[in-house]
């Protein structure tokens, strides 16, 4: 009887030696679809001369965070030369500026400081989309060797003498997306020698015959090696457009729901655009479309709060400074602990030791891992 209370008693002690929850393993959790929602800064770049600070807008409402730049192949009227330039479309007027410039460079300290210090679980910090204007092949070789300039910053994948095995991704602080042509696949795939790597990743082709289609007519195509994204328009969810979508119903939501649990099951990260709720003047001000409005804040809130409890990778917005707030405040709180094997250990010996020693095992037990979040206090029951 001495030695089995002796027992109870170590058992007892040890839980305030050894407590049941020890801090987590600092490596990072494997990059894959459906663990983060981000912001996604559309049409990040000035219009002629106008808005040049959107990039430091997006980078203010924190990261990580997607940000998209437009490039387009077109004739420098200063020099002569073709050149690769961040616009909507042409003619160019010489105001554009380059990528290199107005995006990597910008970057360059957040980069560079996140080299340093390591991966504390939020790489990549930025995640580059890519809407190219043009794709002449000589348009295509330049964005490639700037992309390479930078290779020690972006997330990249082997190439592999097959393209339907996914490789395991090198995540680093930048991860590169593009778009779905055969063209871009020419030279950001098919080009890249066996045993090299990929430095940026194309989307599945969308079937834009009927918006309404189920998601496997919508998207047939698995994701890949070099395809690992699935980019929609919102029409997917309500064909009418933004600007006549009406009320947020639960069949709408339904159906947000159908095409982000396709997406994820089929291992593709997916991005909606553009969500935006603003007035007319708002719109004229910063040069945002009147397509991509809901017409009122509290239409968009309802949309953005449902794409991110639903999952969306990417929400697509002009309200860079809303939407990040928002999704700050819905993001969970990171956990700290994770279970010590040792203390269920102890609680599967205290209960071999009899009733008397329940109270150990209903210790251990009942210990609270981690405390409840935020996001899961406003989701809970829905």
């Amino acid at each position: 009887m001495r030695i089995r209370f002796l027992w109870i008693l170590a058992l007892s002690l040890s839980l305030f030696v050894f407590p049941s929850a020890t801090p987590l393993d600092s490596s990072p959790a494997p990059l894959r679809p459906g663990t983060r929602v981000l912001l996604d800064a559309h049409n990040c770049y000035p219009y002629y001369e106008w808005w040049f600070d959107r990039i430091d807008r997006a980078l203010s409402a924190g990261t990580p965070l997607g940000i998209e730049q437009d490039l387009l192949w077109a004739k420098d009227p200063r020099t002569g030369g073709m050149t690769s330039v961040i616009s909507h479309g042409g003619p160019p007027t010489g105001t554009e500026p380059g990528m290199r410039e107005y995006f990597f460079e910008r970057v360059r300290p957040i980069v560079e400081k996140a080299l340093r210090e390591g991966n504390h679980g939020d790489w990549p910090l930025i995640t580059l989309n890519l809407d190219l204007k043009s794709e002449e092949p000589e348009h295509l070789a330049a964005i490639w060797q700037l992309l390479a300039r930078y290779q020690d910053w972006l997330t990249t994948a082997p190439r592999t003498g097959t393209i339907d095995r996914m490789e395991t991704l090198e995540v680093r602080p930048v991860l590169v997306l593009t778009g779905e042509s055969e063209e871009q696949k020419a030279v950001f795939y098919d080009q890249v020698a066996v045993g090299g790597k990929l430095l940026v990743f194309g989307a599945v082709r969308t079937n834009t015959h009927d918006l309404s289609a189920p998601p496997e007519g919508l998207a047939p195509n698995p994701a890949d090696n070099y395809h690992r994204w699935w980019n929609n328009s919102w029409r997917v969810v309500e064909p009418e457009g933004q600007s006549k979508a009406g009320d947020w119903t639960v069949e709408k939501e339904s159906r947000l729901s159908q095409l982000v649990r396709y997406a994820h099951g089929h291992n593709l990260w997916i991005r909606f655009y553009t969500l935006d709720g603003a007035t007319k003047q708002e719109l004229s001000c910063n040069g945002w479309f009147s397509s991509y409005n809901f017409g009122s804040r509290e239409a968009v809130r309802k949309r953005w709060e449902a794409a991110a409890k639903l999952g969306v990778d990417y929400i697509a917005s002009d309200q860079y400074e809303e939407l990040g707030a928002l999704l700050k405040s819905l993001r969970p709180n990171r956990a700290t602990t994770k279970p010590n094997p040792f203390s269920s250990w102890l609680a599967i010996r205290a209960a071999r030791l009899g009733p008397e020693a329940n109270f150990v095992s209903r210790v251990v037990m009942e210990k609270p891992i981690a405390k409840e979040s935020q996001w899961q206090r406003k989701t809970r029951g829905q």
